[in-house]
């Protein structure tokens, strides 16, 4: 029998990025000064992973970082959080992954400009079932599809949930959606998946076909939406002071993968998710805001919301 030793397991991103400061984000063909040049580790799965290591979950990271300075600060900033990184795979002569995000400062929104060297693709052989099947959980994002596609049926394999952010369509992915419990996608992904504008329709499609407990969907500064079992369940978003919107769909989802580890219910996990997010955007970086379970729930009671008349009717529920 297998000892549980982590609570989630990640497989897929890490990223280091360059933040640049503007005033206002210029026009096309503009050109601004920039105030500030920031160093500041994120990712995807590596951000999620961070954000339920200082929610008290006991982490490992699963991916490959490169052995540049970049590798270096990613490295440093996994290991402060407290996580095992005995499966990290450091790749000789390799840079690791590289964003540059342009922050406006009159919104705190942020365009990026990322780069992935091919050589720091995962090998899916090095995914084996001892590197998977000692959590209660896995967490997984869309890129190096085979890789994340063979950590998910191991994971199904020794009824494990699986977790998965994903914002584009990947070649193959109808492999992981097949082993996947809670898919949490970008505001973009269902219509891109299905073909189907409305989310509603979209979310219904997924998850009928793939059989998942829950699909869902992010909205922006909007919230999120869900929907488990027959019905859809929407949180709004919460109004903050935004400096900074890098990262928070990352912390999203791994206060999203904490809930359900918990065992909050749908609308529980997605209130709590969504003031993880916001807080997280009061900082600058993907993770400079991440909050405490006590910060979030004081939003949660004291905070104002912003609804969007989209996702709110009789079809919603709580």
């Amino acid at each position: 029998m297998t000892t549980i030793e982590f609570d989630l397991v990640g497989v897929g991103l890490n990223a280091t990025d360059t933040l640049l400061l503007v005033a206002k984000y210029p026009q096309l063909g503009g050109k601004v000064p920039f105030e500030r040049e920031i160093l500041s580790p994120g990712g995807q799965v590596a951000s999620a992973l961070v954000t339920c290591g200082k929610l008290g979950l006991r982490t490992k990271y699963i991916g490959a970082i490169g052995d540049d300075e970049r590798g270096r600060i990613q490295m440093a900033s996994l290991r402060e959080a407290g996580m095992n990184l005995d499966d990290v795979e450091i790749r000789a002569g390799c840079p690791n992954q590289s964003a540059y995000i342009v922050i406006d400062q009159s919104t705190g929104e942020r365009t990026i400009f990322w780069h992935r060297p091919e050589c720091l693709a995962l090998d899916p052989t090095h995914i084996t079932a001892e590197r998977i099947a000692d959590a209660r959980m896995l967490h997984i994002d869309g890129h190096d599809t085979p890789a994340v596609a063979r950590a998910a049926r191991i994971a199904r394999q020794h009824g494990i949930p699986v977790s998965v952010d994903v914002d584009n369509v990947y070649p193959g992915f109808d492999q992981v959606l097949a082993c996947v419990d809670y898919l949490v996608g970008s505001t973009e992904f269902p219509a891109r998946w299905t073909g189907e504008r409305d989310p509603f329709l979209a979310l219904e499609r997924i998850q009928k076909e793939y059989g998942m407990r829950i699909a869902a969907m992010t909205l922006g500064p909007h919230g999120a939406l869900a929907r488990e079992g027959d019905k859809f369940v929407y949180s709004p978003g919460f109004v903050v002071d935004c400096v900074d919107t890098t990262g928070a769909g990352d912390v999203f989802h791994g206060a999203f993968c904490y809930s359900v580890l918990k065992g909050a219910s749908v609308w529980d996990a997605l209130e709590f998710s969504n003031a993880m997010a916001a807080l997280n955007c009061t900082r600058l970086g993907a993770r400079g805001g991440i909050a405490t379970a006590g910060e979030a729930r004081n939003l949660i009671e004291r905070g104002d919301r912003r609804l969007h008349d989209d996702f709110t009717g009789n079809h919603i529920s709580r």
